[in-house]
C-alpha cells in the first residue's frame, strides 16, 4: 500500500526555514514564518504567561479530560474578548469550543459547515493565508476566491471585492480576516466593514471570520470592530480565533471556534453539533494553553500586564514598519514603499518579482516567501541596514 505514495510538495514557508537554518552567513535574515520576534530576534514567553503557568502548575489537581468543548471558563473568556459587552452574550446566542490552535478552529468550522450543508462552498480572499485552502479542502468544502489585494497599486481592491461578493450564492460561506490580513497586511476600514456586513445580510452568505491577530493591529477592541459589526448585522456567524500570537502561545496550540445562532435554542443545537464534530475529529482539546489564557483573563493584575505586553509587541511592529520605509529612502531607493506604513500586523508584500526574491536569498541570505511577503517582526535595529542595503542593490 505505502509503495503507491507520492511525496507531497514541500511547504514553502517550512522549506524556507530549513534553508535559513542551514545558511552559515552571519548576516542572514529570516522574514518568512509568521512568528513574532523581539529586537533580539527571540520569540519571548510573556511575563504574564510565566506567572499564569506557575499558578497552573502549583494548583493543578487532575489530568482528567475537560470534555469535547474544553474549559467552559476559557470559552466564556474568549467570547468576551471577541465580542466585548455584546447583547449576543447576554442573549446566550454564542457557543465556543476550545480547539488545537487557530488552524484547529478553522478545520472545525469547515467540518461544521459540511455538516450543515453537504457540498458546502467557502470563498477566501485572493491572496489569503497559504493554509486556508488546504484546511477547508481537507474538510470536504469547495474553495473559491474573491479579489482582495491590488498588487500594482499596493492597496485593497475593495471595488472588485464587493462586486465578487455580490455574486456569492446564498448559503455559501465567505472567509474574512478580522484584522492584520495575512499575507497583505491590508485591512478593511470601518466604512468598508459596514458595506461587507450589509452585503452578507442582503445576499445571505455565511460570514466566517478568522481573527488570529487580535491586538496586533490597532488594539484589542479596534481589531474586533468588523467582527462585532458583523455580529450586529447578521443572525448567524462563525468566528475562528487563536491565542498563538497575542498570548505568544505558539506551542500550546490553543484557539477557539465560536458560532453565533439566531437565538438561544439554535445556539444549543449548534453547541451539540459542534461537540459531536469535535468528538470524531480529535475527541478532546488540549488543556494547558486554555488554563494559561483563562488565568490571565480572570485576573485584573495579569490582564493589565498582558495588555501592556501586547501593546509593546504592537508598537514594535508599527515602529518597524516606519523604520523600514525611512531606511529604504535613506539608502537611495526611489520606489515608493510608504504603503507599508498603511498596513497592519506582521505581514506585507514588498512587491518585488521572483528573480529579485531569489537574489535576496542567494546573494544576501535574506529569506522571503516567493510572493515577496515578509514578516515585519523579523526586522530589527541590528539588521535593518543590511536588509535595506540589500534591497537597494536588487531594486
Amino acid at each position: 500500500m505505502f509503495s503507491e505514495l507520492m511525496a507531497p510538495p514541500a511547504d514553502p514557508i517550512l522549506g524556507l526555514s530549513i534553508k535559513f537554518k542551514a545558511d552559515e552567513n552571519p548576516n542572514k535574515i529570516d522574514l518568512g514564518p509568521g512568528i513574532y520576534k523581539d529586537e533580539a530576534g527571540n520569540t519571548p514567553v510573556l511575563a504574564c504567561v510565566k506567572t499564569a503557568e506557575k499558578l497552573r502548575v502549583d494548583n493543578e489537581t487532575t489530568k482528567t479530560y475537560l470534555g469535547s468543548a474544553g474549559s467552559s471558563l476559557f470559552n466564556d473568556k474568549i467570547a468576551d474578548l471577541l465580542l466585548g459587552e455584546h447583547d449576543i452574550i447576554k442573549q446566550n446566542r454564542i457557543r465556543t469550543v476550545s480547539t488545537p490552535g487557530g488552524t484547529g478552529a478553522l478545520r472545525l468550522a469547515g467540518e461544521f459547515l459540511k455538516t450543515c450543508k453537504a457540498g458546502a462552498t467557502i470563498w477566501v480572499s485572493n491572496p489569503t493565508w497559504a493554509n486556508h485552502q488546504g484546511v477547508f479542502t481537507a474538510a470536504g468544502l469547495t474553495v473559491k476566491t474573491y479579489p482582495y489585494y491590488d498588487y500594482e497599486n499596493k492597496c485593497l481592491d475593495f471595488a472588485a471585492m464587493t462586486e465578487a461578493l455580490k455574486q456569492v450564492p446564498a448559503g455559501d460561506a465567505v472567509l474574512l480576516h478580522a484584522c492584520c490580513h495575512n499575507p497583505s497586511g491590508m485591512d478593511l476600514n470601518n466604512e468598508q466593514w459596514q458595506q461587507v456586513a450589509e452585503l452578507a445580510k442582503e445576499k445571505g452568505f455565511m460570514p466566517v471570520i478568522d481573527i488570529a491577530y487580535q491586538g496586533f493591529g490597532n488594539g484589542l477592541d479596534e481589531d474586533a470592530y468588523g467582527l462585532r459589526l458583523m455580529a450586529n448585522t447578521v443572525d448567524e456567524l462563525i468566528v475562528c480565533s487563536s491565542c498563538s500570537k497575542n498570548f505568544g502561545l505558539y506551542r500550546e496550540r490553543i484557539g477557539g471556534c465560536s458560532i453565533i445562532g439566531k437565538d438561544a435554542a439554535s445556539a444549543d443545537i449548534i453547541g451539540a453539533v459542534l461537540n459531536r464534530v469535535v468528538r470524531v475529529l480529535y475527541s478532546m482539546p488540549p488543556a494547558h494553553g486554555a488554563a494559561i489564557v483563562e488565568t490571565i483573563l480572570s485576573s485584573e493584575e495579569l490582564s493589565a500586564q498582558w495588555h501592556a505586553e501586547l501593546k509593546e509587541m504592537r508598537d514594535r511592529i508599527n515602529g518597524t514598519r516606519q523604520l523600514l520605509v525611512e531606511k529604504l529612502a535613506e539608502k537611495g531607493v526611489t520606489q515608493d514603499f510608504s504603503f507599508i506604513t498603511r498596513q497592519n500586523g506582521m505581514f506585507s508584500f514588498l512587491g518585488i518579482d521572483q528573480a529579485q526574491v531569489t537574489r535576496l536569498q542567494d546573494e544576501f541570505s535574506i529569506y522571503v516567501v516567493d510572493s515577496s511577503r515578509i514578516n515585519v517582526a523579523g526586522i530589527s535595529q541590528s539588521n535593518v541596514d543590511y536588509l535595506t542595503e540589500s534591497l537597494a542593490k536588487i531594486l
